[in-house]
């Protein structure tokens, strides 16, 4: 079965809208992304604890439940691993996962 030049045009028309879709998806996934990495992981780093990263991120329910069991410790150790873990990751990544 082969297709004819319409649906051949057709099929091309559909992937050129799909590739351009994604470009300009990509491209507005860089202007909206207000999140810093560094400043992110800096913050899991020093006030993990408290949470303060997860409120930066935008995740205010881990960051009250970080400061409801800050005198467990568990929070802090927690953070620090957060925080290597966003120093770690590439920037594209990131802006994915918390933009």
């Amino acid at each position: 079965m082969t297709l004819t030049e319409a649906e051949k045009r057709k099929i091309e028309h559909e992937e050129m809208y799909r590739t351009e879709v994604r470009n300009k998806f990509g491209q507005n996934l860089e202007k909206r992304s207000s999140k810093d990495r560094i400043l992110a992981g800096l913050l899991a780093i020093v006030f993990g604890s408290l949470g303060i990263h997860k409120f930066y991120l935008g995740r205010p329910g881990w960051g009250v439940i970080y400061i409801l069991f800050s005198w467990t410790f568990v929070p802090g150790v927690v953070g620090i691993i957060e925080g290597i873990y966003y120093l770690c990751m590439s920037d594209q990544s990131f802006r994915v996962k918390y933009s």
